[in-house]
C-alpha cells in the first residue's frame, strides 16, 4: 500500500485506510507485506512508484485524487508510465450530473477529477467524484483509489478485489485467533505464554493499547486443528484476564447478554466523566438512564447503597456507578437483581496520562458487569490492579 498526502505523512490525521485495509486483505488471502506514506511531492510520488513497480506484484495507492492542487496521483502516475492524462468523458458527464442533481453548478477544478492516465482502466466510484483507475507499471498492477474512507472502502470491496480474486489464484486466507485481556500486563502475559509449542508456521503476536492486550494466534490453514489445540491452552491461561474473543468488543458483548437476558441498565458517573454511558450507548446497551456528578467523597458501603437505589429511580434492572478518583483510588459499584457489589481499588497509573486512566477505569467498570453476566466473581484482583476494599449486599 503507498498512503500519500502531507496530513497522512505529519500525522495531522490517523491513516484508519490503511489498517481497514490491511485487515480485509489478510481475511481474503492476501495479506500485506509493506506499507508506504509519502507526501504532496510529484518527485517523491513519482520516485516511489517506480521503485515499487519494479518490486511489487499488486499496489494500492491511496488518496490524491481530489480536485485541488495538491491532489497529484493521477499526474504522477501518468508521469511514472511515460503518458499523458486524458479526459474520461464518461466519468465527466457522471461528475456534472451529480452536481446538478444537487442544485450545484460544478466547478472548473473538479474536471481534474475525470483526468486518468491513457494507459489507465477506469474504476468506479458510486459514492463520490473522484474516480479510481488500474495501470500496469513494470511488474506491478497499480491501483489508484480515493483517500476519502467510505469511497476508498467501496472501491476496495467492488472494483479491486474482485479484479485481484479474478487474475490470481489465491491461497486460502490464514487462520488468525484473537482474544483480547484486560489487567494484566504484556510481559506478564508473554512469559506465561511463550513456552508453548507452535506448530510450523504459526505465530503468537501481542498487540498492546492501554487499557487492553489484543493476543493472536496466526498461521496457516492447513495448521488448523494444531492451532485449535495450543488454542485451547491460551484460552486455559488467561481466562482469568480474558475480556472477549474475536473482534466482537467488549461493549457489543454486553449490549447482547443484556438483550438476551432482558435487562436494562442505568449508569453514573463521577471520574469517567460519561465515557461508560457514550461507550455503551454507541454500542447500542439497553440503558434507562444515565446521570454525571461532581466528584464527592463517598464510603463503599455508600456507594454500593446508592447503586440500588438509582436503579430503582431510572427504573433499571442492573447500575454500574464509578466514583472519584483521589490518589491512584476509585470505586466501583454494581447492582443486580442478584445483589450489589462494590470495589475501591488503586490502579499504577504511572506515567499515563489523565484521559488514559478514565479509558482503564471504564474498562474495570464495564468488566465488573461481563463478570456478573458470566457468572464470575465480580471482584477480582489483576496484575497492576490492586484490590483495597469489597462491599457485597443481598
Amino acid at each position: 500500500m503507498l498512503a500519500t498526502g502531507d496530513e497522512v505523512l505529519h500525522g495531522q490525521i490517523v491513516d484508519t485506510n490503511a489498517a481497514w485495509l490491511a485487515d480485509v486483505l489478510f481475511q481474503h488471502g492476501l495479506p500485506m507485506t509493506s506499507r508506504t506514506t509519502v507526501g504532496d511531492a510529484m518527485s517523491s510520488l513519482v520516485e516511489t512508484l517506480l521503485a515499487r513497480s519494479q518490486i511489487a506484484d499488486v499496489l494500492i495507492v491511496n488518496g490524491g485524487l481530489g480536485p485541488t492542487s495538491d491532489d497529484l496521483s493521477s499526474a504522477a502516475a501518468a508521469q511514472a508510465a511515460g503518458t499523458e492524462l486524458v479526459m474520461h468523458q464518461e466519468w465527466l458527464e457522471k461528475m456534472e450530473a451529480w452536481f446538478a442533481s444537487r442544485g450545484r453548478v460544478m466547478a472548473a477544478s473538479n474536471r481534474k477529477q475525470a483526468e486518468i492516465p491513457a494507459t489507465a482502466e477506469m474504476l468506479d466510484n458510486p459514492v463520490g467524484t473522484a474516480c479510481g483507475f488500474a495501470m500496469q507499471l513494470n511488474r506491478c498492477w497499480m491501483f489508484f483509489t480515493p483517500g476519502v474512507p467510505s469511497e476508498f472502502k467501496v472501491m476496495v470491496e467492488q472494483q479491486i478485489i474482485p479484479r485481484l480474486k479474478a487474475r490470481f489464484d489465491l491461497p486460502e486466507p490464514p487462520l488468525c485467533l484473537r482474544l483480547t485481556t484486560f489487567g494484566r500486563g504484556e510481559s506478564d502475559i508473554a512469559n506465561q505464554l511463550e513456552p508453548l509449542p507452535l506448530p510450523e508456521g504459526v505465530v503468537m503476536g501481542y498487540r498492546s493499547s492501554m487499557p487492553i492486550i489484543e493476543i493472536k494466534l496466526t498461521g496457516p490453514a492447513s495448521q488448523r486443528v494444531a492451532m485449535e489445540q495450543v488454542w485451547q491452552q491460551v484460552r486455559l491461561l488467561l481466562a482469568e484476564c480474558t475480556i472477549f474473543e474475536g473482534t466482537e468488543g467488549l461493549q457489543p458483548l454486553l449490549a447482547r447478554e443484556l438483550e438476551q437476558r432482558k435487562l436494562s441498565l442505568a449508569v453514573s458517573e463521577q471520574f469517567t466523566a460519561g465515557l461508560v454511558y457514550w461507550q455503551l450507548n454507541a454500542a447500542e446497551v439497553p440503558l434507562r438512564g444515565g446521570e454525571l456528578l461532581m466528584a464527592q467523597p463517598e464510603s463503599l458501603e455508600a456507594m454500593v447503597a446508592r447503586a440500588g437505589a438509582f436503579a430503582v429511580q431510572q427504573h433499571a434492572d442492573v447500575a454500574l456507578l464509578v466514583g472519584s478518583l483521589a490518589e491512584g483510588e476509585v470505586s466501583i459499584a454494581l447492582h443486580t437483581p442478584e445483589g450489589s457489589w462494590g470495589q475501591r481499588v488503586k490502579f499504577s497509573f504511572g506515567r499515563y496520562n489523565h484521559e488514559t486512566q478514565q479509558k482503564v477505569v471504564a474498562m474495570m467498570a464495564q468488566n465488573m458487569l461481563r463478570r456478573w453476566l458470566h457468572g464470575s466473581e465480580v471482584s477480582t484482583g489483576h496484575g497492576w490492579i490492586d484490590i483495597l476494599e469489597t462491599v457485597k449486599s443481598a
